[in-house]
């Protein structure tokens, strides 16, 4: 994807922001976050939305899907109004005020795409586990840490892509280990500092972006010690005969140089008898 240095529609903008692969982004979604702040203390009141004003907002998708865009338009309530718009299914709140998430999401239950990106959300209500039928998730650029994050997000099991990125994440709930149909996932600019567990059996998962963590695989030197940057994860069966055999390449390079490491840790203990109370957390090296 090419850098884009401005952004002209809320869907272009949604596109750029799903994987942050535009290293710039960050800084100017921090920046617009500022602006907005610094109007919101200058005693300005959110918009409010009627279900007219609703109505107007309403659009025909390209592949024919109902879309409601109410972005980048001063709300800092979520609008009830909604409740009365059938057949809704694409909603964009990106770039508002909002800060709080109303239980009566969970009422929302035919809509596919949620785009509440660009907000002040601290906390997901459990009833967005009621959105079933929901395929693609953004809550980038919020103010969500790991509390405000409820384990009934696991119930989104038609979810294809989640976007977690820039929040203040330090892990996930557990109960993502069954988003089986989840593909992409982003993660980027958080605070966490272990790669979570509960992603790494997803089956249907392609793409990760997990960069600006604060994750280190601690090897048994400090000076090993190294952060993840990124990661892809694909099945064998998906590449092809070349990237088969380089992957397994790099990955039999990986394991004589991790046989090699060890080597040399026995050949400094070798004078030992029994591992003394530093050793003995590291017995594996032992056998």
């Amino acid at each position: 994807m090419e850098k884009q240095e401005g952004i002209q529609h809320a869907s272009d903008y949604n596109a750029i922001a799903y994987l942050q692969r535009d290293e710039g982004l960050s800084e100017r979604l921090h920046s617009h976050k500022s602006t907005m702040a610094k109007g919101k203390k200058g005693g300005s009141k959110g918009k409010k939305i009627t279900l007219k004003l609703a109505k107007k907002a309403l659009r025909v998708t390209p592949e024919g899907k109902r879309r409601l865009d109410l972005s980048n338009m001063g709300i800092d309530t979520f609008p009830k109004c909604l409740l009365k718009l059938t057949d809704l299914e694409e909603v964009d709140l990106s770039r508002n005020q909002l800060k709080k998430i109303p239980d009566f999401i969970g009422q929302l239950i035919g809509v596919l795409w949620l785009d509440l990106h660009s907000n002040y959300i601290e906390q997901l209500p459990k009833s967005i586990g009621q959105l079933e039928s929901l395929c693609h998730l953004n809550l980038c650029n919020n103010s969500l840490d790991s509390a405000g994050l409820p384990a009934d997000i696991g119930n989104l099991r038609n979810l294809q892509t989640l976007n977690l990125g820039m929040n203040r994440l330090t892990a996930l709930p557990p109960t993502m280990a069954a988003l089986t149909n989840l593909r992409e996932l982003g993660l980027f600019d958080n605070m966490i500092t272990v790669f979570p567990e509960c992603i790494r059996i997803l089956p249907n998962l392609k793409k990760i972006n997990i960069k600006r963590n604060h994750i280190a695989y601690a090897q048994k030197d400090a000076k090993d010690t190294r952060a993840t940057e990124g990661l892809y994860l694909v099945r064998e069966e998906d590449l092809c005969k070349l990237c088969l055999e380089k992957c397994r390449e790099e990955r039999q390079r990986q394991e004589r140089k991790q046989f090699s490491d060890q080597s040399q840790r026995r050949g400094r203990l070798s004078g030992l008898i029994t591992p003394n109370s530093v050793a003995r957390s590291n017995q594996e090296l032992w056998h």
